[in-house]
């Protein structure tokens, strides 16, 4: 494992004024910042941000950073901040070495790290079969251990089965990461899982996405014939209860790929699911353009209650999703509109946040980024607002630098949207923040992965190794 600490690189980063458009705007070694190379050569010239809201002055330290892994390809997608005061994260590996010390096939398998507050490892823990298991969301549950959640091949090893390609496939733990049950739900094609939450019953709840063309039509309980009018690929949602028996499922899409890739429980019990729609018939009434953001409410029985699309002519991916303290939902991504619901548009691809009510209404959106390839993954609530992460080639407007290609970027924003801080972490090959998680002290952790060979997220185990970033 290679672990960076903060007496050599604990620095104080000042706060970066928004006003003044400046530079900001799907291993092993040293180092703590990355910037990746700018593509978009021909891009227009951007305009600044007339916010008016009064920034935030917050300096952030850098606390660590730990570059984890073995000889092959590592990465965390997800992370959270554990009851303990230390942090689990979770994504998938092909390494029988390194800081994986129960594999033995070098084949992608759940990897779960559980972490300590000083990004040391307490225990690493690998769960799946002989073939590709790919670990994307970890909670902690109820009673102090853990719920992981993915997408497997396998019927053998811990995977008790497996209807045809990946299978949605959920993994209760107790405290110490051991198997207390496992569940796998899908059909004959490629079904994949990407979020969960426990339900208030004592439940849970999980979103991906369903082959519904290989499945026949099967898979939603509330109207079982739907699939004769649906197509490649449909958001889909399990409503199960504390042992992983399903109570419901649903699924809700057009012709083309529709995929959920984020949910939360909504105060009233019911269920959004946010993510990307390519159709334009059947359950989307309104398509902006190429790719949408897209949500979906459901109550808590499973019925629809409405749908909405925003972007503008081109791709918008929604990624995350999180609750915000006035009991709305802020939604990230990427956008390569420059139209639609799309304002103030930077370059390539920009992150995009959309703020909603819990009727859908669209209350505001922003753009961050620079004139490169810029998109966020994850987002979580912060002392200051919210923080998100995910990855970006630019060295302008609200970037500040690029240490290779794609660096992973981590923004503070306020409630309103508005720019408060960044920093880039990266080297000199492709960095990518995945996960993001805060605790109650207000440190925020991140999760991601990196390819560099030099710079400060060297990774120098494998292939690509495992990256976390805790951030004071």
């Amino acid at each position: 494992m290679k672990y960076l600490q903060s007496m050599l690189s604990r620095k104080r980063i000042p706060f970066l004024f928004l006003f003044i458009i400046i530079a900001i705007s799907c291993s092993d070694d040293d180092s703590d910042t990355l910037t990746p190379e700018n593509t978009d050569s021909e891009a227009e010239a951007p305009t600044p941000d007339t916010d008016s809201e009064d920034p935030v002055n917050t300096d952030l330290i850098l606390d660590f950073i730990a570059v984890q892994g073995g000889s092959q390809n590592d990465t965390y997608h997800d992370v959270i901040a554990t009851s303990d005061g230390g942090f689990a994260a979770l994504g998938y590996t092909q390494s029988i070495d390194g800081d994986i010390t129960d594999n033995t096939t070098q084949v992608n398998m759940y990897w779960l790290t559980k972490i300590d507050n000083a990004g040391n490892i307490q225990w690493s823990k690998t769960y799946g079969g002989s073939e590709d298991d790919r670990g994307e969301k970890v909670i902690q549950t109820f009673d102090g251990g853990y719920a992981i959640l993915g997408y497997s091949r396998s019927s053998d090893g811990d995977v008790s089965a497996n209807e045809g390609f990946h299978d949605h496939w959920l993994v209760k733990l107790d405290a110490n990461g051991t198997i207390e049950w496992e569940n796998n739900y899908g059909f004959s094609g490629s079904d994949q899982a990407f979020s969960l939450v426990q339900t208030s019953d004592g439940g849970y709840f999980t979103a991906g996405f369903l082959d519904v063309t290989a499945s026949d039509g099967e898979g939603d309980d509330g109207e079982p014939t739907r699939g004769a009018r649906h197509g490649v690929g449909e958001f889909w949602g399990h409503k199960l209860d504390a042992n992983g028996t399903r109570e419901w499922r649903r699924y809700f899409g057009g012709t083309n790929n529709d995929r959920a890739y984020a949910t939360v429980q909504t105060d009233d019990g019911g269920i959004l699911m946010v993510g990307a729609s390519e159709s334009n018939d059947f359950d989307i009434s309104d398509p902006k353009g190429s790719y949408d953001f897209w949500a979906v409410r459901l109550d808590a029985q499973g019925s629809f209650l409405w749908e909405q699309s925003y972007g503008g002519s081109e791709i918008d991916i929604a990624y995350a999703v999180t609750k915000t303290p006035d009991g709305n939902y802020l939604i990230a991504g990427d956008t390569r509109s420059n139209d639609g619901d799309v304002t103030n548009f930077k370059g390539n691809a920009d992150v995009w946040l959309v703020k909603i009510n819990d009727q859908g209404t669209l209350l505001w959106e922003k753009t961050l980024g620079g004139t490169g390839f810029d998109s966020a993954r994850a987002i979580t609530t912060s002392p200051n607002g919210f923080a998100l992460t995910g990855t970006s080639r630019s060295t302008d407007i609200d970037v500040t630098e690029n240490n290779g290609q794609n660096d992973i970027w981590v923004a503070i924003i306020s409630d309103t949207g508005v720019l408060q801080n960044q920093l880039v972490f990266g080297g000199n090959d492709i960095d990518f923040g995945y996960g993001i998680a805060s605790n109650p002290q207000g440190s925020i952790i991140v999760a991601g992965d990196t390819q560099s060979t030099s710079g400060e997220l060297t990774s120098t185990h494998g292939a690509s190794d495992a990256v976390l970033i805790k951030i004071n």
